[in-house]
């Protein structure tokens, strides 16, 4: 029974496990902003512009009553939450990460063509192996060979 308590206070200390909570808190606390900011900022700013009151937006249909508003205010919010989450996180991320990206080599050629028959042939070779025409030396060859 120990050891199982023990294995559990280790997986709940785990820094995952407190990253991963301390950024539901934080989420939380964010979508409650962006909550607030919509409902209170941004709807009554698109209730100017269509002259109605867009958060207590409702119509009843058979007794039920169906919250327009309502909806329309939680796909505002979560178009902000994506808009400010893309352009305050992704981007910065993405723009870190390409500038610590190291370069890539450049690849390395091992072939060339054959003046002749075209076929692909290696650098060091002075012969084609296909049409058996003599090829001159590759450049860095040349280069090699006065060194």
């Amino acid at each position: 029974m120990g050891n199982a308590l023990d294995d559990f206070k280790a997986f709940i200390l785990k820094g995952d496990v407190v990253s991963m909570a301390v950024g539901i808190v934080i989420g939380l606390a964010f979508q409650a902003v962006i909550t607030a900011m919509v409902a209170d900022l941004i709807t009554p700013l698109i209730g100017v512009a269509g002259h109605f009151d867009f958060s207590s937006h409702t119509f009843t249909l058979n007794g039920s009553t169906f919250q327009v508003g309502a909806f329309l205010n939680a796909v505002i919010s979560f178009l902000m939450v994506a808009l400010v989450v893309f352009f305050l996180v992704v981007r910065p991320y993405e723009q870190l990460r390409n500038r610590r990206k190291k370069p890539e080599a450049p690849a390395v050629v091992t072939t060339r063509d054959c003046p002749y028959c075209f076929s692909s042939i290696s650098n060091k070779a002075r012969r084609c192996p296909n049409c058996t025409s003599e090829v001159a030396p590759t450049f860095q060859e040349q280069l090699s060979a006065k060194a």
